[in-house]
């Protein structure tokens, strides 16, 4: 039974830090693909950031070069780390695994962003 459970989301205010977490359990973590998803409600859901196995990154544009995805192998941990923040990304934020055509997601973490 492979399980992602996101922790670290909560409401923070414009122009401010935060750091969300995903932990992949009942599996190797190192074989997976991995990458942040977010939908906002009433709007559909957009790929955010994703790193490979051998540590490659891609970002949205609307995220690139205030939001950074790293993994910690030993640790079965993918982070996000979202710095100056804005409203507009106020979402539930979910983590994906991919390994060949094996897919997972988790349940999700709020974001929101308000003054």
């Amino acid at each position: 039974q492979v399980q992602l459970v996101e922790s670290g989301g909560g409401l923070v205010q414009p122009g401010g830090s935060l750091r969300i977490s995903c932990v992949v359990s009942g599996s190797a973590f190192s074989v997976y693909n991995m990458a942040w998803y977010r939908q906002a409600p009433g709007k559909r859901r957009d790929l955010v950031a994703q790193i490979t196995t051998g540590g490659s990154t891609n970002y949205a544009d609307s995220v690139k070069g205030r939001f950074t995805v790293s993994r910690d192998n030993p640790k079965n941990t993918v982070h996000l780390q979202m710095n100056t923040l804005k409203p507009e990304d106020t979402a539930v934020y979910t983590c994906y695994a991919e390994h060949g055509t094996v897919h997972y997601w988790g349940q999700g973490t709020q974001v929101t962003v308000s003054s």
